[in-house]
């Protein structure tokens, strides 16, 4: 039996979960995880987030694995073989930001990872720390993104191409003929699963409400199978979660008005992606938003924000996303314990506001700010 893995930031996991062997993790076991520090910024975050786990006294053997920018020469590709091959065999991993290029170079790595290991779900929980600057006094939304299919799944013609003039052909009067064309697949058998994933995630965790996004209205036939689904999924859960809908662009507008409103909220792809970084400015930025891509074979932990390349190496990264990030591998794995332990060193630090790097003081140029390795330590002497 293998029940779905869900759990939230804050709260610990309140079923039990089982990996695809069908045998429970047990509390104090040693763990065997993929440890991916990525580019840029990544090894430095990726440092700090092992540094405190390990302080928590959970037993990881770390498999650390190259990907990213910096191993293109090395290795020919950014994403080697033996990265995916380790993430298989041990079924987690804790993975620091990777470079995604803009408009040229390799496809993302971040992407490729969560298609080839079927990493269908993304699970960004986005919750507001006190002492992090907001607007808002109380956010606590989870971002439930369909990570497989969608403008996402890299179908793509290049302007001038054969294939691109082939589809053009079907409508030759809405497509200019120098246009370059992205294909959206959406599929009954996706959104299914994403779906189920959120209603169970919402039971999981005593969430009242699952809020689909999309823009059915214009995008009748992908869109609006989203929402079909959706209908149908909901209809099974009826009476224990609530259900609705809402157009992606009213929901921008719903989130900066009255995020209260708003539980879990289930998305295709690229809306999915959109909407969680919008979430993540709700509660102070992308250097306090944690994120986990799961299977039902392997999960990936990671923190939504970029590499941020320009800050390589100057010790000033907030590692906060990727310590949380832990947090949640930690709960998958059924470290709750120390999950909750690290969770709280975190909210103390933040809170205090004395040892956090310049991003999280109310004056970006404050000279007291620390730096990565700093805010660490002062985490891991909570512990």
């Amino acid at each position: 039996m293998m029940l779905l893995s869900c759990y939230r930031i804050g709260r610990a996991i309140p079923v039990p979960f089982y990996q695809s062997t069908g045998k429970k993790e047990r509390k104090g076991m040693r763990h065997r995880v993929t440890l991916i520090p990525g580019d840029g910024i990544g090894p430095e975050v990726a440092e700090a987030a092992r540094r405190v786990i390990d302080a928590s006294g959970v037993e990881i053997e770390w498999e650390v694995q190259e990907a990213g920018a910096d191993v293109m020469d090395k290795y020919g590709t950014p994403l080697p073989d033996g990265v995916l091959e380790s993430v298989r065999r041990n079924r987690v991993a804790l993975k620091g930001p990777i470079t995604t290029p803009i408009g040229t170079g390799f496809r993302s790595v971040n992407v490729a990872l969560r298609q080839e290991l079927n990493l269908y779900a993304c699970v960004r929980p986005c919750k507001l720390y006190p002492g992090v600057r907001s607007r808002y006094e109380r956010v606590d939304l989870v971002i439930i993104r369909e990570n497989t299919e969608d403008l996402y799944a890299g179908v793509e013609f290049e302007s001038g191409s054969p294939q691109a003039e082939q589809i053009r052909s079907f409508a030759p009067q809405k497509i200019a003929p120098d246009a370059a064309i992205s294909i959206k697949p959406i599929s009954p058998s996706a959104s299914r699963r994403i779906f189920r994933f959120a209603f169970e995630y919402a039971l999981a965790h005593g969430r009242r409400k699952v809020t689909a996004v999309a823009k059915a209205n214009i995008m009748k036939y992908t869109d609006g199978l989203f929402f079909r689904v959706g209908q149908e999924v909901a209809a099974e859960y009826a009476g224990r979660v609530e259900y609705e809908e809402r157009l992606v662009d009213n929901m921008c507008m719903q989130l900066v008005q009255k995020p209260e409103l708003y539980d879990v909220l289930v998305l295709p792809n690229l809306y999915g992606d959109i909407l969680s970084d919008l979430a993540a400015g709700l509660v102070g930025g992308l250097g306090v938003a944690p994120g986990a891509n799961i299977g039902d074979d392997a999960a990936v932990f990671e923190a939504t924000h970029g590499s941020a390349p320009k800050y390589k190496g100057l010790n000033k990264a907030n590692p906060t996303a990727l310590i949380l990030s832990g947090v949640m591998m930690l709960r998958y794995l059924g470290e709750t314990e120390a999950a909750d332990r690290i969770e709280r060193a975190v909210a103390e630090v933040i809170r205090e506001g004395r040892y956090v790097t310049y991003d999280l003081k109310e004056d970006r140029n404050d000279p007291t700010a620390v730096g990565t390795r700093e805010m660490a330590d002062a985490i891991i002497s909570r512990l």
